[in-house]
């Protein structure tokens, strides 16, 4: 039996970069308290090793009140983003702010808020109760609209009289923004698409949608509320209808006949590598 790999599982740069920024805080501000406005990436395991190194994630804006009281506060602002109105809050209660944001995500609330104080609507395309989708709605100066079917483009109300800048959460499925985006176009609308799915998710998608098409059996590894593992197996899936979404080597139950010939492995972009490790290496001997 073969075991492919995608090249691009594992973490994004992005996640990376927030990880190691948290870590960094962790060892450098021993006698601070550090904190994270939600968990810093969407993977349980990750976020389990940050609290074991006195690192933890902020629940709500109540919280917020709370802790600030004790003062010596660093809040690591998260990979996926906050509002403007979230992180002008921040600074009103005096908490230490280190942006951790994902550069790309950073590039999306530039865009939406020069777009709407230059007069156009916004439209999102995306999971409007992502964190990054809420993020990016705080940065619009204007009401932005949210969607993530072509069939809600219908609901859309569209002005001959108005202008239009349609954006998209970094880690959408990417034929499908495609699929919304000429719909929209197709309306004759004054629409500016700036494509902001990012160039790893783009990869990630079409290289393990590649592997997905050529293997009897795939996995694809992510936490369960990780959007762009979701997504993965989603893609998987239309390829490959023995599709396995797994958090951890735990959740693993395999049972691979001999005709299993060729078996596939992809991984979210929250994703640690020693996890991924895990898998390959049960594979390989297991089976």
């Amino acid at each position: 039996m073969e075991l492919i790999t995608a090249k691009s599982a594992g973490f994004c740069f992005g996640v990376k970069k927030a990880v190691d920024m948290v870590m960094q805080q962790a060892v450098e501000n021993k006698d601070k308290h550090i904190y994270t406005y939600g968990p810093i990436i969407h993977n349980e395991e990750v976020v389990k090793k940050l609290e074991a190194e006195g690192v933890h994630a902020v629940a709500s804006e109540e919280e917020l009140e709370t802790i600030a009281k004790q003062g010596n506060n660093v809040m690591i602002i998260r990979s996926h983003g906050i509002s403007k109105k979230k992180q002008d809050r921040l600074t009103e209660l005096g908490f230490e702010i280190i942006d951790a944001t994902c550069p790309f995500v950073k590039r999306i609330h530039k865009t939406v808020m020069d777009e709407s104080k230059a007069g156009r609507n916004i439209i999102i395309i995306g999971n409007r109760n992502h964190p990054e989708v809420e993020g990016i709605m705080g940065w619009c100066v204007s009401e932005p609209t949210v969607i993530e079917t072509e069939e809600e483009v219908d609901k859309i109300p569209f002005d001959n009289t108005k202008s239009y800048c349609v954006v998209a959460q970094t880690t959408f499925n990417h034929n499908k923004f495609k699929e919304i985006v000429e719909k929209i176009k197709h309306l004759g609308y004054d629409v500016n698409v700036v494509t902001t799915i990012c160039n790893a998710t783009y990869e990630r998608q079409r290289e393990s949608r590649d592997i997905a098409s050529k293997v009897d059996t795939m996995i694809v590894i992510g936490d369960t509320h990780s959007s762009n593992s979701k997504k993965l197996f989603e893609i998987c899936r239309e390829e490959c209808e023995d599709t396995h979404f797994i958090q951890t080597l735990d959740d693993l139950n395999l049972d691979l006949t001999k005709s299993v010939r060729l078996v596939g492995i992809t991984a979210g972009a929250s994703t640690p590598d020693y996890i991924i490790e895990e898998v390959q290496n049960y594979v390989r001997v297991d089976f």
